[in-house]
């Protein structure tokens, strides 16, 4: 019988019998054996997959996580070993604090560098325009990249068009948003009860209390709606690819008055000239910003707020008809929460964003040496934010005894710029030299990086725009400026498709530090070596790949550090600040803390790898241990008075070591025409200790204090100190009684010496890092059905929860003429006073989510139209938790819960349509 066969790259073969039906339905199933022969973007190039050495991750098109995705660490999140990506509140655009393989730094940033088509960012990119999400996880990987990768690197590539037929992509998702659940705090009846019933509360409290049955976090909340659009056109215009897309997102926040409009334009074009001897890349991006920003001020006072009061006071109108605590006098309490419900209606937050990025790369392999080849990447990253704040003149947060009468309300403005350049040139010569079975790879570069950025400073103004007195700044702007210049170079050699050498060395200088300081060398080596490709396995017809990889490398730190630390700076006084000098006031000038031998924090890291294949790679995955060791940690540090400006200083304090493992497996259980079902595990161990610091000599040092928490000014509850994980909660040994409720004011006597005292009676209890980082996603396609889902954990992540210790007692409840609310933790406990730190309050954090969960049906074919393509979907993301910690969310990164923005479960459906 005659047959045709059906045949892409990427995929596996069909064949198909010909007969008397002279339709053929095929469906091209993915090789994922032919990931062996993927390129892998690996940074300044890329290189086939079996030529890493490195500790890489790709997450392509394929593998991101659907549903509603509004930034690109959403797409990614549980889909690779080592990569904790933690949700900074509910927020629109709020994003995420991404880490890799642990902590680096105490003080210093850590987030990794992101990387777009070739130029470095870190804003906004539209996920529908990401063909891909490569990570740089070890040192030998990122250290091309130096003083910039000590957090690792994220290599993000757009998509691109190619030459041929026009192509359009329409993307619609329409979404809700809902509050998944709320603080647990006292209902109005409970509240009565509570006090009625407790000796703690006197008659004049009890008076205070009101007839409503008021619950504050449902007023303040609310279903929201998201609409997300995108449509892209690619093709080619002569021999000119280009890929044009514009987005627009329509985003409500859960809490009342919040919302996000966000426009999204990208533009890429892919020219290939003189016989293929010089090749343009040019990335063209700009977004345009409304937010209208609620006042999230709100989410504290809607926990704190007394349940038995009424949103609106018929009575009294002072503060636009809202209840308000106030004195006998009339004027507000200070100390009392303010209405949530007016905070949000009496407050209009409208801010504008626009940021355009860019860059243009010219590659021309010369016609007398075509392996050499001259490149240069010249870049872009350029915003400006302008915003207005407006309160009522009736909102209780501008009210003012004094001036009443005069100014009231507020109407202030803001506005920053900021303007960053770069230029990168390279030399990479690429040659195979058959005789002796070799390939080299080699570059040299040459990078200079600019960021400046300038922040206008304007006068304060009431509600009717009237200049409030004595508020205009000393200076109308404030100037921040910093350089970088890199030189690179790296050798990858490749011998007999089965050893590889990868070697890096770069030098960058930064502005930020002193002359004497202000170089750094950072290099690195890696090896691979292909097993696959020895004789030592016969006829193992079962064993598709194995690889053996080996890196070390070091990588810098300046994030995170203030220009001109190295030097001593003054800063005037405002206005409120003036000394007077008979019958004059005058601004004085206060000089900032300095280090004039600040020098760079490094991080050496090694890592071992193993690359893994079986049965023509239905069964993939790696095993990667590491060591990291950071030196000259950057901190912040107390000093004694007097010996500099202040009693804070930043400078190099010690070092810290991380260490861990990672696993990552992926299985194909089943793959045929109609079904093909993919797993994907992953885990990873990290382990972080100071091992060092600048102090450790002396006897008298307890430790560097860290994590202020609310409703005790100037305390902290975690400590930073040798031979212990960094943000280790130092606490307070708490008694129980017989019943296990813990006994109010009673600490265990850890020194023995008949008495409680801070540091002598306090130990390290736990910390905010998980042990374990686990991923689980699956992909089930049964013909044109598509079921998926992610889970996430995270293992021996231990948190501080601040809300009950700050709100769990009967004091706060009622003093000075206002009553507030509790949360029900004060039901057990019965505590009267504040017990912060107690280790009572450090609870268990662990946790497994499900990310997401969604199907998709491909309709196909539509309205005859040959060349269309229709696939709808509905997901649901945000789906459940399951955890022993008793606040709102387990995962707040730093390990301190203080009333985050929640994360709502989001509803939606979409379609995706191409034509």
């Amino acid at each position: 019988m005659t047959s045709l066969s059906f045949s892409f790259i990427g995929y596996l073969t069909q064949v198909a019998p010909i007969g008397a039906n002279n339709q053929i339905n095929i469906i091209l199933i993915r090789d994922s054996s032919s990931n062996l022969g993927d390129v892998v973007v690996i940074g300044y190039g890329s290189v086939d997959k079996k030529d890493v050495t490195g500790a890489i991750a790709t997450i392509s098109t394929k593998d991101f996580q659907k549903g509603s995705i509004t930034s690109f660490d959403q797409m990614i999140a549980g889909k690779a070993p080592g990569i904790s990506i933690t949700s900074n509140g509910g927020h629109p655009g709020s994003g995420s604090t991404i880490r890799i393989r642990g902590l680096s730094s105490l003080s210093a940033g850590q987030d990794p560098l992101q990387v777009v088509d070739g130029a470095p960012f870190s804003g906004y990119v539209n996920p529908n325009d990401i063909e891909s999400v490569t990570i740089l996880k070890d040192a030998a990987s990122a250290a091309i990249y130096g003083s910039r990768a000590s957090g690792g690197v994220i290599l993000i590539t757009t998509k691109k068009g190619r030459l041929g037929q026009t192509k359009v992509n329409f993307n619609n998702q329409f979404s809700l948003s809902q509050v998944k659940d709320y603080v647990d705090v006292l209902t109005a009846d409970q509240f009565r009860d509570f006090v009625n019933s407790s000796s703690f509360f006197n008659e004049e409290a009890k008076s205070l209390m009101g007839t409503a049955n008021t619950n504050w976090q449902k007023e303040i909340y609310r279903t929201a709606v998201t609409s997300n659009n995108n449509i892209s056109l690619s093709g080619g215009i002569g021999k000119i690819p280009y890929r044009l897309s514009v987005g627009y997102l329509n985003q409500a926040g859960i809490l009342k008055t919040d919302n996000m409009g966000r426009t999204t334009g990208s533009l890429s074009l892919t020219p290939t000239l003189w016989q293929n001897h010089l090749k343009i890349t040019l990335n063209l991006n700009g977004s345009v910003t409304r937010n209208r920003n609620a006042n999230q001020g709100a989410i504290g006072a809607a926990i704190a707020f007394d349940p038995t009061q009424s949103v609106y006071d018929g009575t009294d109108h002072t503060f636009g008809n809202y209840y308000e605590w106030v004195r006998a006098d009339g004027t507000p309490n200070p100390l009392a929460a303010f209405n949530p419900v007016s905070m949000l209606s009496q407050r209009t937050d409208i801010s504008h964003y626009n940021r355009g990025f860019g860059n243009i790369n010219v590659d021309y392999s010369l016609h007398f040496l075509p392996d050499l080849h001259v490149s240069a990447n010249l870049g872009f990253d350029v915003g400006n934010s302008t915003g207005t704040t407006k309160e009522q003149p009736t909102s209780r947060n501008t009210y003012n005894l004094q001036s009443s009468t005069v100014y009231k309300g507020l109407n202030n403005q803001y506005s920053s710029d900021f303007n960053n350049y770069f230029a990168e040139y390279m030399l990479n010569y690429k040659k195979d030299i058959t005789s002796i079975k070799s390939n080299i790879n080699a570059i040299l570069l040459y990078g200079y990086y600019d960021d400046r950025s300038v922040t206008d400073n304007y006068a304060s103004y009431d509600y009717f725009n009237r200049e409030i007195p004595n508020s205009q700044p000393k200076y109308p702007d404030s100037l921040k400026q910093n350089t970088l210049i890199s030189y690179v170079g790296r050798l990858i050699y490749t011998y007999d498709n089965k050893y590889t050498l990868t070697a890096s060395l770069r030098r960058d200088g930064s502005s930020k530090f002193a002359p004497d300081t202000r170089w750094g060398w950072f290099p690195s080596v890696a090896l691979g070596w292909n097993l696959k490709k020895e004789g030592w396995f016969g006829d193992a017809s079962a064993l598709s790949s194995l690889k053996l990889r080996g890196s070390y490398g070091i990588t810098g730190n300046q994030s995170g550090i203030d220009n001109y630390r190295f030097i001593p700076t003054y800063y005037l006084s405002d206005n409120v600040s003036n000394y007077q000098f008979g019958d004059n006031f005058y601004s004085m000038y206060t000089p900032s803390s300095y280090d004039e031998s600040l020098k760079w924090e490094k991080t050496a890291s090694a890592n071992i790898g193993l690359d893994f294949g079986f049965f023509d790679q239905r069964i993939f995955g790696s095993v990667d241990v590491y060591n990291k060791h950071t030196t000259d940690l950057l901190a912040v540090v107390n000093i004694p008075a007097g010996t500099n400006f202040t009693n804070q200083l930043l400078t190099n304090i010690g070092s810290m070591t991380s260490k861990g493992a990672e696993l990552n497996l992926g299985f194909v259980p089943v793959r045929s025409n109609d079904v093909e079902w993919t797993v994907n595990l992953n885990a990873a161990y990290n382990n972080s200790k100071i091992t060092k610091l600048l102090a450790n000599a002396d006897s008298s040092f307890k430790g560097q204090p860290v994590g202020g928490i609310e409703g005790a000014t100037g305390q902290t509850i975690q400590i930073q100190n040798m031979q212990q994980e960094p943000n280790a909660f130092l606490v307070y040994k708490q008694v129980y009684d017989a019943n296990g409720k813990p006994i109010e004011g009673a600490y265990e006597d850890l020194n023995g010496d008949g008495q409680i005292n801070p540091y002598d009676d306090q130990y390290s209890y736990k910390s905010p890092w998980p042990k374990w980082v686990l991923g689980f996603s699956t992909n089930l396609r049964y013909k044109k059905w598509n079921f998926s889902t992610t889970l996430r954990a995270n293992i021996g992540n231990y948190m501080y929860n601040n809300i009950a210790s700050n709100q769990g007692i009967a004091y706060n409840m009622s003093v000075n003429q206002y009553l507030a609310n509790a949360v029900t933790d004060v039901l057990y406990t019965r505590f009267i006073n504040k017990q912060q730190q107690s280790d009572y309050y450090v609870q268990n954090a662990s946790f497994l989510k499900m990310d997401n969960i969604g199907i998709t049906y491909n309709v196909g074919q539509v309205l005859k139209y040959k060349n269309t393509d229709l696939s709808l979907s509905a997901h649901v993301q945000n789906v459940l938790c399951i955890t022993k910690y008793d606040g709102l969310d387990p995962e707040i990164y730093g390990g301190i819960d203080q009333n985050i923005y929640p994360n709502p479960r989001v509803y939606t459906i979409g379609l995706n349509l191409n034509f």
